[in-house]
């Protein structure tokens, strides 16, 4: 009995080590790693020369179709069961910690609740953009879309079922803003509970007052504000200094008039900029020589060789060492210089003086890695703050580390000094020709027009590059906040990209303030790549989506109200005034971002931005160490999670 079981035994052993080619026999695992004995074929049954064993096949692209489908199915998620696990986890309090959205609700809480039937609506809402990260929904930062949905729950809007997860209630936002961005008028849909009359009252008594919910009005059952905007107005608020020219002493305002010269242009170049040619001749005169002439001739030279010699200072007494890879940051530019926080040595005893100068006047630089991604990062406001404490230490030896009192003196003179700048500055007001200049240069883009050099990863012939720009206009009529003017931009385009609007309001700065012919915007629609920077999204604001084609088409044939922020002009004018206009002028104020901005672009001393030089595009060839047309190799970064618009084809404002 114990034989036969024996045999039968081996028996089956033998059909499960039957090898591929027919052959059986006691063959050991080939994918065994004590296989070292290469399995034996008879005559007449070698292996296919496509046969291969499994473990061999990698690297192949299309995997996928490789697999059965049994074998396909098995190794892929199964996407509901993960949703149905994350809500569990939700509930059970796992994802609380970090959540940002309201906690889920017990299945007792649930069930105690009577069903009432949900709306496909449009929510028509405003929002100052300060202090949230976007508009889009983050579980775990606070988001426009993070409060909404808090107060659609708080209120009775959305269920105690369907608190868990806005997907489930199919929330969908017409414009995504960038951090920071504001919005007087943008829309989000999703299917609400609105039986309540008072239900909008309730959603704003839960909301901060930099977020207002104008109106819920009842859509057709498929609708979606995304898809059915057909375009969208955007306003920029740029204070009217940021169109004056680079002070005479910058880097950029030295390339200008040289490269002038160098092509014949000087004439010309002298003709562009005639409203503004003495601008800095009566700043120098009224403002910044009165405050040398109270200075001792000691602490008079020092100030002047920190402002006007040493390489971190620009002529304005700003650092400008520190925030050279936020510079190209802002143009999305491939740093392939490293720049030096050293200052350039001096021959005799002028040597020794600007050292000391620039060891009072330069604060440390900033910290690579803190340096913001996107922006340049202001200085603080030398008015309101000392700079003893941001002073490196000075050594012994130095005449100034034992003289505290000229220490002392010195400091005072270089706040003195700036301030006198920005207060200069501050105090200009446009001319009627320079607003002209303004005018003609945003002309420039009104059209179908290929914005690859206004975002970022799109190549010359990518057609989602090309956008349509209805019309881009500057308020004839300044406003004056605050002793700054201000001057308003409005732009209205069927979608916009990552850093569009930001980009194109930067270069017709450029190209205003350098004096460069408002035909060179048409060159950068060309296939040419050219760094331009991206002006600070604190004046960004969305104004209103349009919905023309569905209030004619689906409105009317279904029964529907139209979508219409007209109707809510009033209270959107106040909150637009008193939550973002306000906020705009009370946080240039304090942190002075465009005259950073501007400040830093005119002493970056690399020529990324010579192409608002009367030279041309041809003057960034130098630029970048790749090869091909203009700046060579640029920056990939990294994209973001928020963007200005829905529309735009990657993940940014803005």
């Amino acid at each position: 009995m114990g034989e036969a079981t024996d045999t039968q035994a081996a028996a089956m052993h033998s059909r499960d080590t039957k090898t591929e080619n027919g052959s059986s026999g006691s063959v050991p695992a080939r994918d065994s790693p004590d296989d070292s004995t290469p399995p034996h074929h008879g005559a007449g049954q070698k292996r296919k020369r496509f046969e291969q064993p499994k473990q061999l096949q990698h690297g192949k692209r299309n995997k996928r179709k490789d697999l059965g489908r049994s074998e396909w199915s098995r190794d892929q998620p199964d996407r509901r069961a993960r949703n149905a696990a994350e809500q569990a986890k939700r509930r059970d309090g796992g994802d609380d910690e970090n959540s940002v959205l309201p906690a889920a609700f017990s299945r007792d809480e649930i069930a105690a609740e009577d069903r009432r039937p949900k709306k496909k609506v449009a929510v028509m809402i405003g929002y100052s953009g300060s202090g949230y990260k976007g508009m889009q929904i983050n579980t775990t930062e606070r988001t426009i879309e993070g409060d909404l949905f808090t107060a659609f729950v708080k209120a009775g809007a959305i269920s105690k079922a369907n608190a868990d997860d806005p997907k489930k209630s199919s929330l969908v936002r017409c414009a995504r803003t960038d951090k920071g961005v504001h919005a007087a008028g943008n829309m989000i849909s999703l299917k609400l509970i609105v039986e309540d009359d008072n239900i909008v009252q309730k959603i704003n008594d839960n909301l901060s007052p930099q977020i207002r919910v104008w109106g819920i009005q009842r859509t057709i059952g498929s609708f979606s504000c995304y898809q059915a905007c057909d375009s969208r107005w955007y306003e920029y608020l740029i204070p009217t200094h940021s169109f004056l020219p680079p002070h005479p002493s910058s880097w950029l305002g030295k390339k200008l008039v040289e490269l002038a010269d160098e092509v014949g242009d000087r004439e010309g170049y002298e003709q562009r900029q005639e409203e503004v040619r003495a601008f800095w001749d009566e700043v120098e005169e009224k403002h910044i020589k009165p405050v040398l002439e109270k200075l001792e001739e000691r602490t008079k030279e020092l100030v002047m060789k920190a402002s006007y010699e040493t390489e971190e200072a620009g002529p304005e007494g700003e650092q400008t060492s520190g925030n050279e890879e936020a510079v190209k940051t802002a143009a999305d530019i491939e740093q392939l210089v490293k720049v030096s926080n050293d200052t350039k040595p001096e021959d005799g005893a002028s040597q020794e003086a600007t050292e000391q100068a620039a060891i009072i006047v330069q604060a440390p630089a900033a910290d690579s890695n803190s340096v913001a991604k996107d922006e340049i990062q202001p200085v603080e406001d030398p008015t309101s703050h000392s700079v003893t404490p941001l002073l490196p230490s000075i050594p012994a030896s130095s005449s100034i580390a034992t003289d505290v009192v000229q220490k002392k003196a010195l400091d005072a003179a270089i706040k003195s000094l700036r301030s006198a700048y920005i207060a200069a500055k501050k105090a200009y007001r446009i001319s009627p020709a320079r607003t002209a200049r303004v005018s003609a240069a945003l002309a420039q883009y009104i059209g179908t027009r290929n914005y690859h050099n206004y975002t970022i990863q799109k190549p010359f012939r990518d057609a989602s590059a090309k956008r349509v720009i209805k019309s881009f206009v500057a308020n004839p009529v300044p406003i004056v906040i605050g002793g700054t003017e201000w001057l308003s931009l409005k732009v209205h385009g069927q979608s916009f990209m990552m850093h569009q609007i930001r980009k194109m309001v930067g270069m017709a700065a450029l190209v205003v303030r350098c004096g460069c012919p408002v035909t060179r915007i048409a060159d950068t629609f060309e296939d040419v790549k050219i760094g331009i920077p991206k002006v600070p999204g604190l004046g960004l604001l969305l104004e209103r989506p349009v919905f023309d084609s569905y209030n004619e088409r689906q409105a009317e044939k279904f029964g529907k109200e139209k979508l219409d922020f007209g109707k809510y002009e009033k209270e959107l004018e106040d909150f637009k005034q008193r939550e973002i206009y306000e906020r705009i002028f009370r946080e240039e104020e304090r942190d002075n971002s465009f005259h950073q901005f501007f400040t830093h672009v005119d002493n970056f001393k690399e020529p990324h931005f010579l192409f608002v030089s009367s030279k041309g595009i041809p003057a960034t060839q130098n630029a970048g160490a790749g090869s091909g047309k203009g700046m060579g190799k640029f920056r990939q970064p990294k994209l973001d999670v928020e963007s200005e618009d829905e529309s735009a084809d990657v993940n940014e404002g803005g």
